[in-house]
């Protein structure tokens, strides 16, 4: 069984950058696409964007032009790189594993991450 940790959140000002990790361990990584979730306060979890095994990506329209997902199969991680952040970008950050990057909703993912907190300053 695969477990998914993610790292890289923080605090940053409006306008800045971070990049999200997320460690597979236990298993590869590689034949899983490789979903982003978030979740603010009082909202359901909101898809951010997938990668396929092969690096094809999929983004939500509300992250598309300042979201980039990547990943390195060798190291068994996954990347959101996030750029031009914005305060309605504050929220917990989750990566997840499915079976196509095509999927949107939370229930097509059957690997979870425990999240990381990213907030945006005004």
């Amino acid at each position: 069984q695969v477990q998914l940790e993610e790292s890289g959140g923080g605090l940053v000002q409006a306008g800045g950058s971070l990049r999200l990790s997320c460690a597979g361990s236990g298993r590869t990584l590689s034949t899983y696409a490789m979903g982003w979730f978030r979740r603010a306060p009082g909202k359901e979890h909101e898809f951010v964007g997938a990668i396929s095994w092969r690096g094809t990506t999929n983004y939500a329209d509300s992250v598309k032009g300042r979201f980039t997902i990547s990943r390195d199969n060798a190291k068994n991680t996954v990347y959101l790189q996030m750029n031009s952040l914005k305060p309605e970008d504050t929220a917990v950050y989750y990566c997840a594993a499915g079976r196509s990057y095509s999927y949107t909703k939370r229930y097509d993912y059957e690997l979870w991450g425990q999240g990381t907190q990213v907030t945006v300053s005004s």
